[in-house]
């Protein structure tokens, strides 16, 4: 799978006219070799994988990942750095750029330290970008992402199922964080050992619990903290950061009540969950991502209320890929792309958001996540 990509990007790195890529985005390195190491430039530790458009990759990884890169990393060769010995990770590069004439480089993901360097080698003008190639190739999933996407569901759903369960009045918000991150690493490694040979995947969840309670509704990304949720009170759970599993990543969030809610919390909902459905009924092969956006914006300014943001988004190995479903982006939907589709609404005092993620089939749309979203099923 890793081979077949790096040699598809060759052939295109030959098609555009570039001499060598330097790939530096962790998802990217993964998903062209195989290759994860947890770290990268969080410790200041650069990763760098080398693709000419013939001959064999080069990874450039520091030496105290070195045998993981070794177990994993499916490239001709591999180059250790040190830290302070010698140029590091600087080391290999002139060398890999000496003769190109147009030398590719992700902007968005190139860390500042790596780019000056770069800057310093390659002139200008010989500098393009191999974002836009990465973004196609990785728009359209393969059986294996796909069987990975569907898993993925299932350790979301199963960590959406834990999260309801364990709301309630008197329960503070992070009891719910620790049930969900429970079921999500239980149902992934029961996932693992059943479905893949791969011992050095982690099914532990690893990224802080979405969660907001009370008065907190509105803030969009809220950690789950101390509060003390109450009778009465609205909660919503947003689980695109914690599923990721064998790091496929998939969209899905839900909002409920303890106990009867607010009228006025209601309307706003449902309005909410009917911008998600005209988004669905729209998505479909050969129709634009920005025309879906449309179908919802269109629900949810037609009740009279403010322009929203982003529809949804791509998923796969990153949290955001491409294409984007909001104004502006004419991508056309395509079987196997993998989109997690929002209905959200916000008012001053409130904020209702439902979201799933989904596979286009031929003829539309497979979903991915599982979970009720009707008032009534979401009274808890």
């Amino acid at each position: 799978m890793f081979t077949e990509r790096l040699s598809r990007l060759q052939t295109k790195l030959t098609d555009a006219n570039i001499d060598v890529a330097l790939i530096t985005d962790d998802d990217n390195v993964y998903y062209l070799t195989g290759y994860y190491d947890y770290l990268h430039m969080e410790f200041g530790r650069p990763t760098i994988l080398v693709v000419p458009k013939d001959g064999e990759a080069l990874l450039i990884t520091p030496t105290i990942d070195l045998n993981s890169a070794q177990a994993a990393a499916r490239v001709g060769r591999i180059a250790p750095w040190n830290d302070g010995m010698g140029n590091e990770w600087r080391e290999e590069l002139p060398a890999a750029v000496k003769s190109a004439t147009s030398v590719a480089i992700e902007p968005g993901h190139m860390p500042p330290l790596v780019r000056a360097y770069v800057n310093d080698l390659v002139d200008a003008e010989a500098l393009t970008s191999v974002t836009p190639i990465l973004n196609e190739m990785r728009m359209i999933k393969s059986a294996q992402e796909l069987q990975l996407a569907r898993h993925a569901g299932e350790v979301a759903t199963a960590m959406m199922n834990a999260g309801r369960a364990a709301i309630g009045d008197g329960v503070p918000e992070f009891e719910v964080a620790i049930a969900t991150s429970q079921a999500g690493t239980r149902k992934a490694a029961e996932l693992l050992a059943a479905h893949y040979d791969d011992a050095d995947m982690s099914p532990n969840t690893h990224f802080l619990q979405i969660m907001a309670s009370g008065k907190d509704i509105v803030k969009t990304h809220h950690r789950a903290s101390t509060r003390i949720m109450r009778q009465g009170e609205p909660v919503f759970l947003c689980f695109c950061g914690m599923t990721n599993f064998h790091r496929f990543k998939l969209g899905f969030d839900r909002t409920f009540w303890i106990g009867e809610p607010d009228p006025e919390q209601v309307k706003v909902y449902e309005v909410a969950v009917a911008s998600q459905k005209a988004a669905l009924d729209a998505l479909r092969p050969g129709v634009t991502a920005e025309s879906i956006h449309a179908e919802y914006a269109e629900v949810i300014q037609g009740a009279g209320f403010e322009y929203p943001f982003r529809c949804g988004r791509a998923t796969g190995f990153s949290f955001l890929e491409a294409p984007q479903l909001v104004t502006g982006d004419t991508t056309i939907i395509q079987p196997g792309m993998v989109l997690a589709v929002d209905g959200s609404v916000s008012v001053e005092t409130f904020r209702a958001q439902v979201g799933d993620s989904f596979i286009i089939t031929d003829d539309g749309w497979e979903p991915l996540t599982q979970h009720p979203k009707s008032v009534e099923e979401v009274i808890l």
